[in-house]
C-alpha cells in the first residue's frame, strides 16, 4: 500500500440511522490520523496525506508497540481535565514540531483507532468486510499487547445503546456517532460512513479562496444544496491551517460565486464545517476543518 493511503469519509446525517447490519461508534472529536508502522519507525499522516509526524511524536513513539506492516486509522485526541478538548488538537496540529513538544508534555494525545487498512500477514485488507476489519484490529491489540494511549473506540450493533452513547458521552467531548455498514469495505475518498453529531453544523467543500494561497482572506464553499458562497474573514489559526492545504493543490482558476463574489477555484478534497444557520446567507461561518 503507498503512502498516502487516500481515507474514507462521512457524510453526516440528521438522524440516527437505524437498519440491519448497522455498526455504532462514538465520533471522538480530535485530528484524523492514519498510523504507518513502518520496518524501523512510525509515520503519522493527515486525512490530506501530509506528514505530521514531528506533530504527534508522543503517538509516532507508542506506535512502536505494533509490529512492521500495520496500518492503523483512527483520530488523534488530546484530554484536558478529563474532556476531549478539540482546541487542543488544534493547537497541536497548527503549532510548529518544537512548539508541538512542549504541548504534549502538557496535555500528551491518545490514538482513538477504529481500523486497520494494511497487516503484515495478510497485506491490504482495505477490501475486507468493516465486520471483519474490527476484528483483526482486535487481535491485533490484544496479541500484542498494545496499551494507551493507543486504542480502540467502542463499537456497537445495539441502537438502544448507540442512542445512550449518544446522550451520555457528549459531557466528555465526544461529538456524536459515526454509523457503518457491517458488510463494507474500505473506500478511500468515498463518503460511505455516516455521521450524526450534536452541533448544528453541516460540511462543505473548500473549493476555492480569496486573497494569496499562503494567507487565506476567505474560503469559497459548496454548500450541501449545491451553492458556493464565501466565508468570513478567516482568523489566523484557520487560515494557517488552510494554507498549508492550498500549498499542495493545483494551479487555481478564476471563478465566481451565485452572487457575483470573485475567487481562486481549486480543487482541495477538503471539508469545513459550517454553521447550519449562516448557509442562508452570501457569507457563511466555518468553524473549523475535518
Amino acid at each position: 500500500m503507498d503512502w498516502p493511503v487516500s481515507v474514507a469519509l462521512a457524510q453526516a446525517v440528521p438522524t440516527l440511522p437505524v437498519g440491519t447490519d448497522l455498526h455504532y461508534e462514538p465520533k471522538f472529536d480530535g485530528h484524523r490520523l492514519v498510523m504507518w508502522r513502518t520496518e524501523e519507525t512510525v509515520r503519522l499522516q493527515t486525512r490530506a496525506g501530509r506528514d505530521v509526524t514531528r506533530h504527534w511524536m508522543d503517538l509516532a513513539l507508542a506506535g512502536m508497540q505494533l509490529p512492521p506492516g500495520v496500518v492503523l486509522d483512527g483520530e488523534g485526541v488530546i484530554y484536558v481535565g478529563g474532556r476531549i478538548n478539540f482546541g487542543a488538537a488544534q493547537s497541536r496540529a497548527n503549532s510548529t514540531p518544537a512548539r508541538a513538544r512542549l504541548l504534549a508534555e502538557q496535555h500528551p494525545a491518545t490514538y482513538a483507532v477504529f481500523d486497520v487498512l494494511h497487516h503484515p500477514v495478510h497485506g491490504d485488507v482495505r477490501g475486507w468486510s468493516y465486520v471483519r476489519r474490527r476484528a483483526l484490529l482486535e487481535q491485533v491489540l490484544e496479541e500484542h499487547g498494545i496499551e494507551p494511549p493507543i486504542q480502540a473506540v467502542p463499537t456497537t450493533t445495539d441502537v438502544a445503546l448507540a442512542q445512550v452513547w449518544y446522550d451520555v458521552l457528549q459531557t466528555q467531548g465526544v461529538e456524536g456517532l459515526m454509523v457503518k455498514t457491517g458488510s463494507s469495505t474500505y473506500r478511500g475518498g468515498s463518503r460511505q460512513w455516516r455521521k450524526v453529531r450534536h452541533a448544528e453544523t453541516v460540511d462543505a467543500e473548500v473549493v476555492g479562496y480569496t486573497g494569496p494561497a499562503a494567507r487565506p482572506r476567505h474560503l469559497a464553499v459548496r454548500l450541501p444544496d449545491g451553492r458556493t458562497a464565501l466565508s468570513q474573514a478567516l482568523k489566523a489559526p484557520l487560515a494557517a491551517e488552510m494554507a498549508q492545504v492550498l500549498a499542495g493543490a493545483p494551479r487555481p482558476r478564476r471563478a465566481w460565486t451565485a452572487g457575483g463574489e470573485p475567487y481562486s477555484a481549486v480543487v482541495t478534497g477538503t471539508v469545513v464545517e459550517v454553521l447550519s444557520g449562516t448557509t442562508r446567507h452570501a457569507v457563511v461561518t466555518v468553524t473549523r476543518v475535518r
